[in-house]
């Protein structure tokens, strides 16, 4: 069977199916139709293993009073066992495989919800009336990247979808250097541990920590590109599509590599630098010199990253974030998934290590 990208099989599910169907039995329906929820296709980044679980002909539909939902249920209740050759209804795990249609289940690729209770229940508060700084650094940048992504197939309720999705393109500004501010001071605090490991001999331990920096430069770029960083699996591939990406990939490329130390440090000095002015070019705060110098009197090349994060703490307008302390956004120090993906517990995490 031939491969078609998730959204576009799912926008084709909306259309020739679902919205037909809503049509014919109720008639007159104001609704809204998207896929926001999560999953790979989300991103354009799903493959034929994609199909594996939980993959297939799939909607949400959001109606706005909550009386609907029950006959919009009923309405769907006997979907087409196969649209384009695929099941609409899943098994997931663990008895999907690859190539296999997942016939046995009974659970369809329709979820049908009221469209402020479930923006609530995905992020922990309702963006239809205010965002906060405090929701903007509770709510785990995955989440924004899958509701700023995906697909809307239909708007019907008057545009809402579009522009709860328009509210959470990107932070305010004040937000946004606070999150940089927080990514930088992650660096400066382990760029000079890179080649003390190695100094003592310590390689493993050395790659770990320059795998650690890595990460937060990768995370880095993306914010400095405007694009929310994804959860692990696809930050390197979202990262690498950037259109200036390719330098840092190669440097960090050597950077991880097998070789020695001064490989190591040069791959490095390079992404660090590269990612320095990326920073600058923002304009959201004084540029910083963006060459790197020796760790105090240390035979260590680094950045002193947290001159960065200095400037822009300095240019942030906003008291409550000028004065909060340096952690940023919640995914920025947490790294647990059973967390992230539960907003009750992400917005008390939050509300915790923020005071």
């Amino acid at each position: 069977m031939e491969f078609v990208p998730g959204l576009v099989l799912c926008r084709r599910f909306h259309d020739e199916v679902v919205a037909p169907l809503l049509a014919d039995r109720l008639p007159g329906l104001r609704y809204s139709a998207a896929l926001l929820d999560g999953g790979s296709e989300l991103l354009g980044l799903d493959t034929e293993r994609s199909t594996d679980h939980d993959w297939g002909p799939r909607t949400q539909v959001f109606v706005a009073d909550p009386a609907a939902v029950a006959p919009v249920r009923a309405a769907l209740a006997d979907l087409p066992p196969w649209f384009l050759g695929r099941p609409t209804r899943f098994l997931g795990w663990p008895t999907a495989r690859v190539g296999v249609p997942d016939v046995a289940g009974d659970r369809t690729g329709v979820e049908v919800a009221v469209w402020r209770d479930w923006l609530r229940g995905r992020l922990g508060f309702d963006p239809t009336v205010a965002v906060t700084g405090d929701d903007w650094l509770a709510v785990p940048t995955q989440r924004l990247a899958e509701l700023t992504g995906g697909a809307v197939f239909h708007d019907g309720l008057h545009g809402a979808v579009g522009a709860v999705r328009a509210a959470l393109a990107w932070y305010p500004d004040d937000v946004w250097r606070h999150v940089l501010a927080a990514g930088w001071t992650r660096v400066g605090q382990a760029e000079h541990l890179v080649g003390r490991c190695a100094e003592v001999g310590d390689a493993l331990g050395s790659r770990m920590v320059a795998a650690r920096v890595a990460r937060d430069l990768i995370r880095l770029g993306l914010l400095l590109h405007r694009r929310w960083p994804p959860y692990d699996k696809w930050l390197g591939s979202v990262f690498a599509a950037l259109p200036d990406a390719a330098p840092v990939v190669a440097a960090l490329a050597d950077a991880l590599g097998p070789d020695d130390w001064p490989a190591r440090q040069a791959g490095l000095v390079r992404a660090l630098e590269t990612v320095a002015g990326w920073t600058n070019a923002t304009g959201l705060a004084e540029p910083v010199e963006s060459t790197v110098r020796p760790f105090h009197g240390r035979p260590f090349l680094v950045l002193d990253a947290p001159r960065l994060a200095a400037a822009l703490r300095a240019a942030t307008v906003d008291p409550a974030l000028r004065d909060r302390p340096l952690v940023g956004a919640v995914d920025q120090y947490v790294d647990s998934v059973d967390v992230l993906t539960r907003p009750d517990r992400v917005r008390r995490v939050s509300a915790v290590v923020t005071g």
